[in-house]
C-alpha cells in the first residue's frame, strides 16, 4: 500500500506539473482558443429534466448511456462535470465534430449540465476481465518511467473510474474534470490518444496534459493501452 501512495503522490504531481506548465505557457505559445478547466468546480443538474431532452443523445450513446458503435464513448457513469465540459467545448468550438458541434449548438447551460447529470447517474457498463499484467496494465497501473511515460491511474484512479475512485487514503487529484475511462472500446481509446498524440485534440488545458503523455506511446503503447481500458 505505501508503494501505491507513493507511486501516485508522483504521479500526480507530473501530472500537476504538466498542466501547470501547459495552462500558465507565455501568449506566444498558449491557444486562445484553450478553456482552462483548473478551476472548474463540480457540476449538479436535474436528472429528470436531463432524461427528457436525451432522445436525440440515445441515437448514438444508447438508450442506456451505453454507445451503440464502438466508436462512440459510452457516457453512462462518466463524471457530470467532464461531460458538462465537452458539451461546452463542442458548443463554444474548442472542440469540433460533424454531429456533437451542432447538438451542442442549440443546448444552455441548464440543458448542458441536465443532460451530464442524468449520464452521469446511469449505471456504468459492467467490469470486464483486465490483465494488469499485461502490456497495457502495466502502463496504465506503473507507467514506464524509463520512457517517460507516467502511469495513467494518477488522474483516471487505479480501476480507470475517474479520480474519485482512489482507495483509502490514497491521494485524491485535485480536478474533476478528468474523465473515467473504465470499459471505453478499443476503436474510440486509440481514435483519441492518436488525436491527443497528433495534436487534433488541443481543446482544453487538460487535453494539453495528454498531448504531453501521449507522445511518449508509440502505436504498440496505444493498442496495448486500449485493449487494457476496454476489458476493465
Amino acid at each position: 500500500m505505501h508503494r501505491f501512495l507513493h507511486l501516485l503522490a508522483a504521479a500526480a504531481l507530473g501530472a500537476a506539473t504538466l498542466l501547470t506548465a501547459a495552462a500558465d505557457g507565455t501568449a506566444a505559445h498558449k491557444p486562445a482558443a484553450w478553456a482552462d478547466l483548473r478551476r472548474q468546480p463540480p457540476i449538479a443538474g436535474d436528472i429528470r429534466a436531463g432524461q427528457a431532452k436525451s432522445t436525440v443523445c440515445a441515437a448514438c450513446h444508447g438508450p442506456q448511456g451505453l454507445a451503440i458503435a464502438p466508436n462512440f464513448p459510452n457516457l453512462a457513469g462518466q463524471s457530470a462535470t467532464y461531460l458538462y465540459v465537452q458539451l461546452k467545448t463542442f458548443k463554444g468550438g474548442q472542440r469540433n465534430d460533424p454531429v456533437m458541434s451542432g447538438q451542442a449548438a442549440t443546448l444552455g447551460d441548464t440543458d448542458m449540465r441536465n443532460l451530464a447529470a442524468y449520464y452521469a447517474s446511469l449505471p456504468a457498463k459492467p467490469a470486464g476481465q483486465a490483465e494488469p499484467a499485461s502490456r497495457g496494465g502495466r502502463l496504465f497501473l506503473d507507467g514506464d518511467p524509463a520512457r517517460g511515460i507516467p502511469p495513467c491511474q494518477a488522474c483516471h484512479g487505479p480501476t480507470g473510474h475517474g479520480p474519485l475512485a482512489y482507495p483509502g487514503d490514497a491521494p485524491q487529484p485535485p480536478w474533476a474534470t478528468f474523465p473515467r475511462l473504465h470499459g471505453l472500446s478499443t476503436i474510440y481509446v486509440t481514435k483519441a490518444l492518436n488525436d491527443f498524440r497528433s495534436g487534433a485534440r488541443g481543446d482544453t488545458s487538460n487535453a494539453q496534459i495528454m498531448h504531453g503523455v501521449a507522445q511518449t506511446l508509440d502505436d504498440a503503447d496505444i493498442q496495448a493501452l486500449s485493449s487494457y481500458i476496454a476489458t476493465q
